[in-house]
């Protein structure tokens, strides 16, 4: 009679993710979208980088169909310019995700029907929008002003969810406006 024996294998070390490897990548994700998002809103509020200020942004939301083209300008250069760094600083991130995601979501509708790729299409818009929901939807790691927050201190999956749901129903009010 032949008698076998089973053999397990038994690791000596355990691989656990790493929560600081989390952290730092949220924190770069976070610092990319944001610092870019802000540049984009001080073109438009102050002609920084070449933009065109609310004047020339306000005729551009002009030709785009919105009501009030300065105004609208002045919020999307605010809420770009806020928003962003809110992101890239980690403060209130739900709410500065929601706020990325409904520009976000405007700046979609006006170049959808350019295709995909750059540069008519809607890829870098379509990528800032997945991340902008991604960062209110996860939280910011640790590595944020949050964290020194009492109430955003543990970030919940509610309040990103609620976050990017407003985001939405923001930017769609905003596009009901739109001719």
């Amino acid at each position: 009679m032949t008698t076998s024996t089973t053999t397990r294998f038994t690791p000596t070390t355990r691989h656990t993710p790493s929560l600081h490897a989390y952290d730092v990548g949220l924190l770069l994700l976070r610092l990319a979208v944001g610092l870019t998002m802000a540049a984009h809103g001080t073109q438009k509020l102050f002609g920084w980088f070449g933009g065109g200020g609310l004047e020339g942004t306000g005729q551009f939301f002009t030709m785009s169909g919105y009501p009030s083209g300065r105004t609208m300008a002045a919020v999307a250069g605010l809420t770009e310019t806020l928003g962003g760094l809110g992101l890239a600083l980690g403060l209130l991130t739900p709410l500065a995700g929601a706020a990325v995601f409904g520009t976000m979501i405007n700046a979609l509708a006006v170049k959808w029907g350019g295709g995909f790729f750059a540069p008519d299409g809607v890829e870098y818009e379509l990528v800032l929008t997945v991340a902008a929901a991604s960062l209110a939807l996860t939280g910011p790691g640790r590595y944020a002003v949050d964290r020194l927050l009492p109430g955003l201190r543990a970030h919940r999956l509610g309040y990103g969810i609620a976050a990017v749901v407003l985001g939405a129903v923001v930017a769609g009010v905003i596009l009901l406006l739109r001719k």
